[in-house]
């Protein structure tokens, strides 16, 4: 399997790992488990906490100084092996070579002209690592008796990609040796370059993210240290934050979904070579061939010979890419903006605005998005922000009206609006609500544009300011395409002009005529699996899920006419709409992913169960 693998343990030049006692170690460690599973802060102290956590950490660093397993060169030293472990394991290594693509990094290059839908590249089961290869590793017992593991696949193969590395004779030895010594995900960022990211809709995913690895790290550095399951796990003398931070890195950057050897259910696996893939915008097109037990992948497009060979990983916002990919996709076509609403339980037409929202499948307290391209707004929410404004008379209608049930299945379709007020009023919300966000940036977009100009950005702050400076770009384009859409309606209010009617028997062919807005809704599969989730609690996630998208098997306020209200009267509206939901925290990720070649379309990578 190629040459002998070369490992060496750091020793720091202060010999600092000397000095530190395993009693105080332990110490420290414990203080981070108890800080970091304290209850979450009160609102605008997130960052307070993630600096004592971040300081806790950086002790803990400091004192573990040099005694990490690395492996001698760089990695584009081991690539050659890793191709040759690949062909002598059954894999495809015909068409292409890795190579270096600058500021994409590595990827892979045809060596060949490559016609789209070729199936070009093949990965048997066997060079997988999954959570079924870490219950039958030395990492076994363990799982059999720890709940976190069992419940959590992905902190499994981190832990699995950890003994394996400490392990000379391990069979994915090529495989870890070529991946990344560091990532470029928000877990490496300085505290600097995390605090460009204050104001944004992604700063709380990335300090949960830091607390959720620190808390695991300390769980199970104290769970090595002291559970006789673990006394033979190669972790128990080398068990360092960088480790765990690394391996977190590597699975959040590439896990993915494949079936079990028997096709019953899916699993977490690590797929060598495949994962080398850059990203671009297109369609998913790697699949599971359960007959042949290996995973394939089909061009995405014609390549032509030294051209890079190009990969889909989903329908992911830019925010997700920096979060759990490491990096910012200029040209995303699926870049989008969270946005959390609700009908306040106060208000007095709640029950009657929930009932009807029930009744179209969508709860009284979601997650939506605000999307980069037209229309901004989904079939789901165009649908909410329809009730949200409705009036009593027209929530009476929609309920107990001549066709009430079928007058649900157009809520969610432009055509047919409630009534022209309604629709001034919901674009109107949209128009403020779209403004008083970009009201929290602690910069305007004029002031990121110029500091991109710098030539001495770091990565990671360059990366922070084009996720923060995106995502005032979509919601200026919301705010601009609802001022747009509040003055169309407005003209044809004081047009009187005659609302569209549906005919009956049409209803279940009802199609928005923007994209993305199927009728009937409640039978709508969603583009995006944040988009209409009810609210949760807040949740202990051990990572955020990350990695490339794939494939599993076929399975996988009361509103008065709108001629009255005024510009203040919709902000507090707008401010209402958050009142039930203050305080949440929805971390649920996931994404579009394909069944098989044929493309048929599941979603990616269930969120794993909460600590």
């Amino acid at each position: 399997m190629g040459k002998k693998s070369r490992v060496k343990t750091q020793k720091s030049g202060s010999g600092a790992s000397a000095v530190v006692s395993p009693k105080e170690m332990m110490n420290l460690i414990s203080e981070l488990l108890q800080k970091c599973s304290s209850a979450a802060p009160s609102a605008g102290k997130e960052l307070e906490e993630y600096i004592q956590i971040r300081g806790l950490v950086e002790k803990i660093r400091k004192k573990q100084k040099g005694v990490s397993i690395v492996f001698e060169g760089s990695r584009e030293d081991y690539f050659p092996e890793l191709m040759s472990w690949a062909q002598e394991s059954g894999a495809s290594c015909d068409g292409f070579r890795v190579a270096n693509f600058g500021t994409e990094g590595f990827g892979l290059q045809a060596t060949r002209d490559i016609k789209a839908e070729e199936l070009f590249l093949w990965i048997p089961r066997k060079m997988l690592m999954t959570v079924e290869s870490a219950q039958n590793s030395i990492l076994g017992p363990l799982y059999s008796q720890d709940r976190i593991l069992q419940a959590m696949g992905n902190v499994t193969l981190a832990l699995h990609l950890l003994c394996e590395r400490a392990n000379p004779a391990s069979p994915w030895l090529p495989y870890i040796r070529s991946l990344p010594q560091e990532y470029d995900t928000p877990l490496y960022y300085q505290q600097d370059e995390v605090q460009l990211l204050l104001g944004t809709q992604a700063v709380q995913d990335v300090l949960s993210q830091y607390k959720n690895t620190a808390r695991q790290y300390a769980y199970f550095y104290k769970l090595v240290q002291t559970h006789p399951a673990a006394s033979k796990l190669p972790l128990k003398d080398s068990f360092t934050f960088d480790d765990y931070r690394w391996a977190v890195s590597s699975v959040m950057t590439r896990q993915n979904q494949i079936p079990t050897e028997d096709g019953s259910r899916v699993t977490l696996a690590l797929i060598p070579l495949w994962d080398m893939c850059n990203h671009t915008n297109g369609l998913i097109t790697t699949g599971y061939n359960l007959e042949d037990d290996r995973c394939e992948c089909v061009a995405l497009q014609d390549y032509k010979e030294n051209e890079q060979i190009y990969i889909f990983y989903g329908t992911r916002s830019n925010a997700e890419f920096v979060i759990h990919n490491g990096f910012f996709f200029q040209d995303n076509a699926h870049d989008r903006v969270k946005i959390k609403l609700g009908v306040s339980k106060s208000e007095r037409l709640y029950a009657m605005k929930a009932e009807v929202l029930a009744r179209a499948g969508i709860p009284a307290s979601c997650i939506f998005a605000l999307h980069c391209n037209e229309p901004p707004i989904s079939a789901q929410l165009l649908a909410f922000l329809r009730v949200f404004c409705m009036t009593e008379e027209e929530l009476k209608d929609y309920l107990l009206g001549d066709r009430a049930i079928n007058k649900i299945f157009t809520l969610g379709n432009s055509e047919y609006p409630v009534s022209w007020e309604n629709e001034i009023k919901l674009w109107t919300f949209l128009e403020t609500r779209a403004a008083l966000l970009l009201k929290t940036y602690r910069t305007t977009s004029e002031e990121d544009r110029s500091m991109l100009e710098k030539p001495d950005l770091s990565l990671h702050s360059r990366v922070a300011i084009q996720l923060r400076l995106a995502e005032k770009q979509i919601l200026e384009k919301a705010s601009a395409s609802g001022r747009a859409k509040r003055l169309h309606f407005e003209k044809k209010l004081e047009e009187d002009a005659p609302l569209p009617q549906y005919e009956e028997s049409d209803i279940a062919l009802l199609e928005n005529t923007d994209a993305d807005a199927k009728l009937p809704i409640i039978l709508r599969k969603l583009e995006e699996v944040e988009e209409g989730q009810e609210i949760p609690e807040e949740e202990h996630s051990p990572f955020l899920n990350g990695g490339k998208a794939v494939y599993g098997m076929d399975m996988q306020a009361n509103v008065d006419p709108v001629q009255e209200e005024t510009q203040e009267k919709v902000s507090k509206d707008v401010n209402s709409a958050l009142d039930s939901i203050e305080g949440s925290n929805a971390t649920q990720k996931g994404q579009r992913e394909e069944a098989n070649l044929s493309a048929s379309r599941t979603e990616e990578n269930p969120k794993e169960n909460s600590e």
